[in-house]
C-alpha cells in the first residue's frame, strides 16, 4: 500500500507565495517521476510541473518563472514553491508519483488534493 499526503495549501493574496509538500510512504521500492497537477472549477486537470528521479524538470508554460518544483529523494517528498501567485492559479493541487512497489508493481499514485485559493 502506498500513500501520498499533501500539505501547504491555503488562501493567499495575489502576488503572494505558498509552498506545497507531498510525502510518499508505504511499500515503496523506488519512485521515478513526481509531479503536481491542478484542477480549477469547471476545468480539466492539468500538469503544473514534473521532476524525474534524476532531476529532469518540466513546467507548464503558465507557471514558468513563478513556480519551482524540487524533490528530496531520501524523504520521498516533492515540493512546489509557488511565487507571484495569480487568481487564475486557484485550484485543487494534486500530487502524483510513478512508484515501483516492494513487490515490483508499477503504481500511478495520487494524493487527495490540497486547495489553493488566490484572492485578487
Amino acid at each position: 500500500q502506498v500513500q501520498l499526503v499533501e500539505s501547504g495549501g491555503g488562501l493567499v493574496q495575489a502576488g503572494g507565495s505558498l509552498r506545497l509538500s507531498c510525502a510518499a510512504s508505504g511499500s515503496i521500492f523506488s519512485i521515478n517521476a513526481m509531479a503536481w497537477y491542478r484542477q480549477a472549477p469547471g476545468k480539466q486537470r492539468e500538469l503544473v510541473a514534473a521532476i524525474t528521479s534524476g532531476g529532469r524538470i518540466n513546467y507548464a508554460d503558465s507557471v514558468k518563472g513563478r513556480f519551482t518544483i524540487s524533490r528530496d529523494n531520501a524523504k520521498n517528498t516533492v515540493y512546489l514553491q509557488m511565487n507571484s501567485l495569480k487568481p487564475e492559479d486557484t485550484a485543487v493541487y494534486y500530487c502524483n508519483a510513478d512508484i515501483l512497489s516492494l513487490r515490483r508493481n508499477a503504481l500511478d499514485a495520487w494524493g487527495q488534493g490540497t486547495l489553493v485559493t488566490v484572492s485578487s
